[in-house]
């Protein structure tokens, strides 16, 4: 059963302890940061409003409440150019607000989790499958019931159990 009647920006406002985020895709430039991520190909320096994104609010108030958000993202090198720019820009930037990273690096070993869509997980109890196109543009999120909550919990475990934290893969694979 799919809910639609929730956003994920309800599921940030209401959150308790946990926001979970699986990300599967090496392209997401037509979904938002379009012009820093433009400025990253040219070599210019981060615009005001990258760095100052209300995201970065959203995960400074949710740390700062005693809530954790976390993310792994699948990938595998060598990385895109929206990879160098999303982890040299976009990781480090939401890192200093408190959210954590993790890499499952499929470069050299299968994906553990071929079939997951990328997704939102809060609290353990609300699922966000999110859609994109082919350009990586973002087209919404589909929110399912109960009856696959065991499905995208174990998305999440393989992955956390399958990751490692960012900092330590930048430091052997990043910039």
């Amino acid at each position: 059963m799919t809910i639609s009647s929730r956003t994920l920006g309800d599921c940030f406002k209401e959150f308790d302890r946990e926001a979970f985020r699986l990300e599967t895709l090496d392209d997401y430039s037509k979904s938002g940061g379009v012009e820093a991520y433009r400025a990253f190909l040219a070599g210019e320096p981060q615009p005001e409003e990258y760095r100052t994104a209300a995201w970065v609010t959203t995960v400074e108030d949710a740390v700062r409440s005693g809530k954790r958000i976390y993310r792994v993202h699948v990938l595998a090198r060598p990385l895109t150019g929206y990879l160098r720019f999303e982890l040299s820009w976009g990781y480090r930037r939401n890192m200093a607000a408190g959210e954590e990273f993790f890499i499952l690096d499929t470069t050299h070993q299968e994906n553990p989790i071929p079939e997951a869509p990328d997704f939102w997980l809060f609290d353990e109890r609300t699922v966000g499958a999110m859609k994109y196109d082919g350009d990586g543009r973002y087209l919404g999120a589909d929110f399912h019931g109960e009856e696959q909550l065991s499905r995208f919990l174990a998305y999440r475990d393989t992955a956390m159990a399958r990751a490692v934290p960012f900092s330590e893969w930048w430091t052997e694979y990043g910039g």
